[in-house]
């Protein structure tokens, strides 16, 4: 049974003025920003290109390099960044080399014209990708390192704040992105968007100038725990360079995974990874084909700027400390069931505007409480992988399951513009079935709710 301790509110709310969240907020921004870049940018810069909504659809595969990042995380756990590593520190260390690759990628897309090669843009936009979901990795595990292991609503507070740095990098890199892109095309610049990716990596500068504020805690113990698991995991008599190589890949690869499973019993992890895969499908489904459909409908890129970034910013802002509260005061688990229900109704108002057609003000109620859900929905499903991950493997578990709610995001969703195009363009019913699709896993967190081992106090 999960117990938790009823507070005051201004109690509960005392959490966020933790020194430590201001740091949590910056690294959130950081790993909410290159989606900007891969999402709503690189859709519409294809789309004003002249190419087809499939074409865009299919392009977003690119994301699903966020579903297996855990492949590699074991080694982003281990293995340093020659200089780098001794100089600012492991974490931040390979988050910066990671941001120095998007900057290059972005000044290849400043060069590229995607109508005439679609791969190179393609495939610049899955370098972006991969360095983004390898930053992530790291992100991830220096966030949850800056809270105590015992300290579950400091832990729900940090995942509520990780959360608004996410979306802040997110939605206002957007309203950088789409007002930029409006001002140069109006100008008269034909090559606006490759001019808008050269202004946005001045963000990732001043981001990565202000990891350098942000501490990391002694990683020693860690290294400890896992040459130390190492030995369980492969035995061997006569130890040697082959032998101690073999020792450390085989608890490199396989250490994180038997530890999870130890923890949570073979059924009930199987449990917790289908739930974590299919949780917000409906949300990608709807995500991947919002910004085509508010174009199709007649807003423009400062519209969508106005309504969808910076209104769904301050929503979202304002909803995900609201839903970092109801996390600490009714727990984890609750908020997941009140946030799956959330989502699937928000999705309905977008049929309404649909079939309503162009209508600022559906629009903006439409916008709100989509972002609302959004805010509860990923408040919590933050806190709840958190409180699972085993400190000795802290990035690699975390990318585990991160990635895992990724893959069904992104390798299902990445056939939601075939999904319109097969519907005939039907706005109404392709947000009707991204409503039905949270269902599935809500079951599943039915079921397996009792038998979770997760402490929240």
């Amino acid at each position: 049974m999960i117990e938790i301790k009823k507070q005051s509110l201004s109690e509960t709310f005392s959490v966020y003025f933790d020194k430590r969240m201001l740091k949590i907020l910056l690294l959130g921004a950081i790993s909410g920003f290159p989606w900007v870049l891969i999402g709503s940018s690189l859709s519409l810069w294809l789309k004003e290109d002249g190419l087809s909504r499939s074409t865009v659809g299919w392009a977003g595969l690119i994301f699903a390099v966020y579903a297996f990042n855990y492949l590699w995380a074991p080694l982003i756990d281990r293995i340093q960044i020659p200089y780098l590593t001794k100089k600012i520190g492991h974490r931040r260390g390979w988050i910066v080399l990671m941001q120095i690759l998007i900057l290059i990628s972005l000044f290849l897309w400043s060069v590229i014209d995607p109508s005439e090669n679609l791969a190179l843009v393609i495939s610049v936009g899955l370098l972006i990708a991969i360095a983004s979901a390898t930053q992530d990795i790291t992100v991830d595990a220096l966030r949850i390192e800056q809270i105590g292991e015992n300290e579950g609503k400091s832990m729900a507070a940090g995942a509520a704040m990780a959360v608004v740095g996410w979306w802040s990098g997110y939605k206002l890199g957007g309203v950088l992105s789409l007002f930029s892109a409006d001002y140069l095309e109006n100008l008269g610049f034909q090559n606006y968007w490759q001019l808008t990716f050269l202004i946005l990596g001045i963000l990732i500068i001043l981001m990565n100038i202000g990891l350098m504020f942000i501490n990391e805690t002694d990683s020693t113990e860690r290294q400890i725990n896992q040459k130390e698991n190492d030995q369980l995991i492969a035995k061997f008599q006569n130890p040697n360079f082959l032998t101690q190589t073999l020792t450390w890949i085989s608890g490199t690869i396989s250490g994180p995974i038997i530890s999870f499973f130890k923890k949570n019993g073979f059924q009930i992890a199987l449990g917790i990874l289908g739930f974590v895969f299919l949780f917000k499908v409906g949300e990608a489904f709807l995500g991947r084909m919002s910004i085509i459909f508010y174009k199709e409908i007649g807003f423009s890129k400062s519209d969508i700027a106005i309504y969808s970034k910076t209104l769904g910013w301050i929503t979202t802002v304002i909803f995900t400390l609201l839903g970092g509260l109801f996390v600490i005061r009714s727990g984890v688990l609750k908020a997941m069931f009140l946030a799956g229900i959330l989502m699937a109704s928000t999705n309905l108002l977008f049929s309404l505007l649909a079939w309503s057609g162009k209508s600022e003000i559906l629009f903006a109620i439409a916008v709100i409480f989509d972002d609302i859900a959004a805010a509860f929905a990923t408040v919590a499903f933050v806190a709840f992988i958190s409180l699972l991950v085993d400190r000795t493997y802290t990035a690699t578990q975390y990318a585990l399951l991160a990635s895992i709610g990724t893959a069904g995001r992104t390798t299902l969703a990445s056939s939601s513009g075939a999904l319109v195009d097969w519907l005939n363009g039907d706005w109404g019913i392709f947000f009707i079935l991204t409503a039905i699709m949270v269902i599935p896993s809500l079951i599943i967190l039915w079921i397996i709710r009792d038998k979770l081992k997760i402490n929240e106090k």
